[in-house]
């Protein structure tokens, strides 16, 4: 854009945003004509409808229309009435427009200030997107929401920042499509192929995710819609025309399926969209918008941004995905897999594909070095290199992964033969621990769903899940000829011909009949098109645990979700496995745990071979902290089939530069040997040190700028004594959502309020969580008694209070109120903001376990704190260093970023800060601590350090509480200003009191005492 064009933009978006200027809807047609062809949104004149207003079938006529979207224009939209007549009105303009072709339409709404993009579902138009222009607003802002609205611009190369702003789960592309579908989904959702289909991808996640999954209809149709998407980019990666294609074609997969490359696109739980009315239209549609992206020449990491992009973080968190830089993947997959040829290889938590692509290079590689011919080299491949994933997005994402390693030469080459991509949606914990789908030398696959009885079985001789390319291609044919269109409702075709190619013995026949006859009466009921795609992903992962099927090396990056994210029943099945295997460390360490070290002790119990090796990136504490004890000693003694390890070493990568995690991590390694034979995790590790170079994604790339060296972990001892504050302290309350509670003084007006009483807005942070951040504030005015001081974690340095903030509580004496309670009405003020309150957590919270009052004292941590004692001690929940301060506000609530205790006296006070805000304390506590990408996690693991409660008998502590009252003395002397960030002024006080004449005694005492 030209220095010319773009000064022509800023002008055009000047006038459009301001509504005080004289202006009719003729001019701001014309401005917003000269947007859309100046913004560099791949528009010219004849592209737009405009001058003449384009006519509908009942007379009206559109302002503009640009491709498959209506604009409407208005002078000003702020009037209830105008916005009401104005949705109608383009409701009509939608509507006619999608019938008269037969393809979706969208509308925009604008005044030129308030942008509202819809979507039809049914007769109504429903608002998928807002925008508003304001003459300080960037117009970069406002061309990415115009070009998500209307598609417009061509060869757009899939840079990660593109995928996101375009594709994102943020963006109005995403919403519009979202919305669609949803209609969809509710017009359609009782007829017996979506029920089908709904049920059974129920059933699958459930199993692998057990309370963890929600079972929601919310979330099939965001599944739905981001496999649907998925597939119809491994088309275009591939450079297939999708446009071209019917629908139904692209969904099923039948492109690859004709070029024999089986298993990249299935017909899935998700195709229903083909199969209800006006879904071609919304496939095409999608189709069309992804088209405009140049995908031939994509790099596989940009799948895996594609997936971050569209997988909300709170999902990815619930989960405990973080995913693995490509370089780091590169490298352990060289380390590890040393012989590509005879070693068969398996991720069992594959996300989009790293570590998958890389093994499947290394092996074709090593078979060109070895001169093995293409044609076998690809047969074999595919039962070298496999991966398991329970996310439906990530698995369609790592089949198209697989591909992009195999690369298009090869794929074209006349020497390949049928590929089957060996990538399967399926539970590699097996959290369940299914025995009944193996029974008896069979297969069995109950095909009842919903509330049916399971009277109907599928059942395939387990041999024939050895070779799982004929398996694959029999249950596909089974299923393919019962869906046959040509097949009369109870009719049941011979089987003679599929016998005879796919080598069936006698013996078999009579059962795969019986199937076949079963997949008739299915199809005939309605509830076709999945049983091939059901069958396949729960027999292979399960058939990969028998004890000659399993692989010779397990790699990849386990979920680390954290104990604390568990819903209470996967809590509860954690725990009993992680106890029966050794790993349980108690419940006082609970928080601390993850799944991670089950996952790997699970998958290598159940997929590795006795002999074979593993490597797993895993969360930093894994290597040194008390907690990992038990897997770190490698004996997973569960009573089905206890297994041994032979920890080999580790990698510490926690020094490495810029994190590439949201928290600290490493590697470990390791064998699986015979019983008796475990070793534990080596305290030797290899450092690693450096900063990784920015967009660096090859270990080439990345080798130089690390040091390696080897070192000593330090690994704290379980036995420690604890001190005898624990049991006194406890964390502050959760005043969360913060838009509901934290508030900050408005002006009361000229005439003033009337005693007693202040006006409030909600007081907003950077940190909240979605969806509270898209919340407007609440408002209000509210009496002053119940606008409590509150001190966050940010409030607190070493020695030193800052002024606090402020929240709405309701706390009547020593009483918590809630709507029910009959003295809230006594405060008219307080009670209309709580019951506004109360109405937005009610239509925003996840679940309906909680009200709010219930939130508020989450295992009563607020109304713990009443009454409230007048003298306090309290410390960061997180940091880098232990830093404390003693609180003496009568009226001050504690939030949960601090733990706090009563004092018996203000000496006893002096004495807890001077030990906890001494450097020394720091470094005795660091091997102790839980931490996300650095040691930060403080919690309770400052009591497993010997403190003695304070006993003013013991000249040592009257002498540290004498330097403790010293050191504050000191502190409050020094300079500060408090307009900093609070991580800058615990770094300023910490330089302060390095400097105190004071700090060596402080150091040599605390040493002492903790010795």
């Amino acid at each position: 854009m030209t220095s010319e064009t773009s000064n022509e933009l800023q002008e055009i978006l000047r006038r459009l945003a301001d509504r005080n200027r004289l202006r009719s809807e003729a001019t701001l047609q014309a401005d917003v004509r000269q947007l859309l062809l100046t913004g560099g949104l791949n528009l010219a004149d004849h592209d737009l409808t405009v001058d003449l207003e384009t006519q509908v079938g009942d007379r009206r006529r559109i302002d503009i229309e640009v491709g498959y979207t209506v604009i409407e224009i208005k002078k000003d939209l702020r009037s209830a009435a105008v916005l009401r007549d104005a949705i109608q009105q383009l409701t009509g303009y939608v509507q006619s427009r999608t019938e008269q072709t037969e393809q979706r339409y969208v509308g925009i709404l604008t005044d030129g200030v308030d942008w509202r993009a819809f979507s039809l579902q049914g007769d109504t138009l429903v608002e998928a997107s807002q925008f508003t222009l304001s003459k300080r607003t960037d117009g970069t802002d406002m061309l990415l929401w115009l070009e998500g609205v209307l598609a417009t611009r061509e060869e757009i190369v899939p840079t990660p920042e593109e995928i996101k702003k375009q594709l994102g789960a943020e963006s109005v592309s995403y919403e519009l499509d979202y919305l669609t579908l949803t209609s969809l989904y509710e017009q359609n959702k009782d007829l017996p192929t979506v029920r089908l289909k709904r049920n059974l991808w129920s059933q699958l996640l459930r199993s692998a995710l057990g309370a963890q999954f929600e079972d929601s209809d919310e979330l099939f149709i965001e599944h739905t819609l981001l496999v649907n998407t998925a597939e119809i980019i491994a088309h275009l990666v591939l450079e297939i025309q999708v446009a071209t294609l019917p629908p139904a074609t692209i969904l099923r997969g039948e492109t690859f399926n004709q070029a024999r490359i089986y298993g990249v696109v299935d017909s899935d739980f998700f195709d229903w969209v083909v199969e209800v009315p006006s879904g071609e239209s919304f496939v095409r549609t999608m189709a069309r918008r992804l088209s405009r992206f140049a995908w031939a020449n994509v790099e596989h990491d940009v799948l895996k941004v594609l997936y971050e992009s569209v997988i909300s973080t709170e999902t990815r968190k619930a989960q405990g995905e973080y995913y693995t830089p490509d370089w780091l993947a590169e490298h352990m997959v060289e380390e590890v897999i040393d012989d590509p040829l005879n070693q068969r290889v398996l991720d069992p938590s594959c996300g989009s594909g790293t570590f998958i692509f890389h093994a499947v290079r290394r092996y074709l590689r090593a078979a060109e070095d070895a001169g093995t011919p293409l044609g076998k080299s690809l047969d074999d491949l595919t039962e070298h290199v496999a991966g398991i994933d329970l996310h439906p997005v990530a698995v369609t994402l790592a089949r198209v992964t697989y591909l992009l390693a195999i690369g298009r030469e090869r794929l074209l080459s006349a020497e390949r033969k049928l590929i089957r991509v060996p990538v399967y949606l399926g539970d590699s914990v097996q959290w369940e621990q299914r025995l009944d789908l193996l029974d008896h030398g069979h297969l069995v696959i109950r095909t009842g769903t919903g509330d049916q009885l399971f009277e109907n079985e599928l059942r395939f001789p387990e041999h024939l899940l050895k070779n799982s390319i004929r398996f694959d291609q029999l249950v596909s044919e089974l299923a393919d000829r019962a869906a046959d269109s040509r097949r009369s409702p109870g009719r049941v075709p011979s089987l003679s011909e599929v016998f005879r190619r796919h080598a069936i013995a006698p013996e078999d026949q009579p059962e795969i009949t019986a199937n076949f006859e079963l997949l008739c009466k299915l199809v005939d009921e309605g509830r076709n098109h999945i049983w091939s795609y059901y069958v396949r992903n729960l027999a292979r992962p399960m058939w990969l645990t028998r004890e000659e099927n399993r692989v010779d090396i397990l790699i990849g990056n386990p979920p680390w979700l954290s104990f604390r994210h568990m819903p209470e029943e996967m809590q509860n099945v954690f725990k009993a496995m992680s106890q029966e295997r050794g790993l349980w460390r108690g419940d006082q360490v609970a928080n601390l745990q993850d799944l991670s070290g089950l996952f790997i002790a699970r998958t290598a119990q159940q997929y590795l071979r006795a002999g074979g090796r593993f490597a797993f990136v895993v969360p930093n504490p894994v290597l040194d902290r008390p907690y990992w004890t038990g897997f770190r000693a490698g004996r997973f003694r569960d009573s089905s089939e206890p297994i041994d390890v032979h920890f080999t070493g580790s990698w510490d990568l926690r020094r490495l530069r810029p994190h590439f995690f949201p928290r600290g991590s490493g590697v470990v390694f390791g064998d699986r040997v015979a019983a008796g034979e475990a070793h534990p995790l080596p305290l030797e590790t290899t450092r690693w040190d450096g900063r990784i170079p920015r967009g660096a994604t090859t270990w080439s790339a990345v080798s130089g700028n690390i040091q390696r060296s080897t070192a000593s972990l330090s690994v704290a001892d379980e036995g420690l004594v604890e001190s005898p504050y624990r049991a006194r302290f406890t964390q502050g309350a959760a005043i969360t959502p913060r838009v509901l509670f934290v508030v900050e003084q408005q002006d009361s007006g000229p005439l003033g309020l009337g005693g007693g009483r202040i006006r409030v807005r909600s007081s907003r942070s950077s940190n909240e969580k979605t969806p509270w951040k898209q919340l407007p504030s609440l408002e209000g005015i509210v009496e002053a008694e119940f606008v409590r001081p509150i001190l966050l974690g940010e409030c607190v340095l070493p020695y030193r209070v800052l002024a606090p903030q402020r929240a709405i509580l309701p706390i009547e004496g020593n009483l918590l109120l809630d709507g029910e309670h009959p003295h809230l009405d006594r405060y008219p003020d307080l009670a209309e903001w709580w019951r506004d309150a109360e109405a937005v957590w009610e239509s925003n919270r996840r679940s309906a376990r909680l009200s709010l009052r219930e939130q508020l004292d989450f295992r009563r941590k607020l109304s713990v704190q009443l009454p409230i004692s007048p003298l306090r001690f309290v410390y960061a929940k997180s940091g880098m260093h232990a830093c404390a301060a003693i609180v003496d506000d009568p009226n001050a609530i504690i939030d949960q970023a601090l733990y706090w205790s009563s004092l018996s006296s203000r000496q006893e006070g002096d004495y807890l800060c001077a030990i906890f805000n001494t450097p020394a304390l720091t470094e005795l506590l660091r091997p102790l601590m839980s931490y996300g990408k650095d040691e930060r996690h403080i919690d309770t693991a400052i009591w497993q350090l010997p403190i003695p409660l304070f006993d003013s008998s013991d000249p040592k502590h009257v002498r540290l509480a004498e330097l403790g009252s010293l050191e504050a003395d000191f502190v409050s002397s020094r300079p500060l200003d408090e307009t900093k960030n609070f991580v800058s002024l615990r770094r300023a006080i910490r330089t302060y009191l390095q400097a105190s004449p004071n700090a060596e005694e402080l150091d040599q005492l605390v040493r002492e005492l903790l010795d």
